[in-house]
């Protein structure tokens, strides 16, 4: 007798159907694809490939003579033009004076900008109170700072260092007061069921709470600190990658201009790899 009801399809001619489908990658290969791109050699490798065609397109225009000498000097001659300023021994006191500069303004503008974030995230009245102001002097350029810097405190370092602790404030300030208003309630009451309050409640929950956008705040923080390094060299300096640049534009040195910024690039990108590592130890510690 012949059924007259809905085909019963089985397992195998399901699998019969399917031949010559193409496969859909699954679960294992993603995750084979995310394990690869999580190893440090790959991501290095991978990062560099666009840094290499850059380079490679640069030489090449160079070569081909797109661009004039003064426009933009091949490779080559910016490798010589450091390695001028090695033999000179300078280069290396550019760096040192550059970084130093960031890293006391770093430290400084990120100290105080969890200090007031801290502050305005967990009180109301610290909130109506400096809230406003601090959003309004964040809008104000880096520039503009400098000719009342040198009034109050002349063209020494403390005006350099000044302008770059500002610079780093505000980042800081801005995810550290925001993230606080955000944590979980639960946890905080958690946290003062065992006794804690104030300064202990703060360092021992609620900023390991926020540890995640704490460091994205200091991240941008320490970027903010490099770019307002060079407005900060303006202001009458005479060392430092800032100054570098700018005496370079002076004086046509269109060599050692491309220098201090492949420089500044290079040793932003380094310092906040060194800061990716601190956020993945406190990550691991906090979380």
């Amino acid at each position: 007798m012949t059924h007259l009801g809905n085909p019963v399809i089985t397992g195998s001619s399901l699998e019969h159907t399917n031949i010559g489908a193409p496969a859909s990658p699954g679960p294992v290969t993603t995750a084979a694809a995310t394990s690869l791109l999580g190893r440090g050699w790959v991501r290095l490798g991978l990062g560099l490939v666009l840094p290499a065609l850059i380079l490679l397109a640069w030489q090449l225009s160079t070569a081909a003579g797109v661009f004039s000498p003064v426009q933009l000097p091949a490779p080559r001659a910016v490798l010589e033009a450091g390695t001028d300023l090695i033999s000179r021994n300078e280069l290396f006191k550019h760096v040192g004076i550059s970084a130093q500069r960031v890293i006391l303004g770093f430290l400084a503008g990120a100290a105080l900008g969890v200090s007031l974030g801290a502050l305005v995230g967990l009180s109301k009245i610290a909130e109506v109170l400096l809230g406003p102001t601090i959003g309004a002097l964040r809008a104000v350029p880096s520039l503009a700072w400098v000719p009342l810097l040198i009034l109050w405190m002349k063209i020494g370092e403390d005006s350099k260092v000044t302008l770059i602790i500002i610079g780093a404030f505000f980042p800081v300030f801005t995810t550290v007061s925001l993230a606080l208003r955000h944590v979980d309630r639960n946890l905080v009451e958690a946290g003062r069921a065992f006794g804690l309050k104030g300064l202990k409640l703060l360092t021992t929950v609620q900023l390991p709470a926020v540890v995640p956008s704490l460091f994205s705040g200091l991240r941008l923080a320490l970027a903010q600190a490099w770019l307002f390094l060079v407005a900060a060299e303006l202001i009458a300096a005479s060392m430092g990658l800032g100054f570098l640049l700018t005496d370079s534009q002076n004086n046509g040195r269109t060599d050692r201009l491309l220098l201090a910024i492949v420089l500044l690039a290079v040793l932003g990108k380094a310092t906040d790899a060194l800061l990716g590592l601190a956020e993945k130890w406190a990550v691991r510690r906090w979380s």
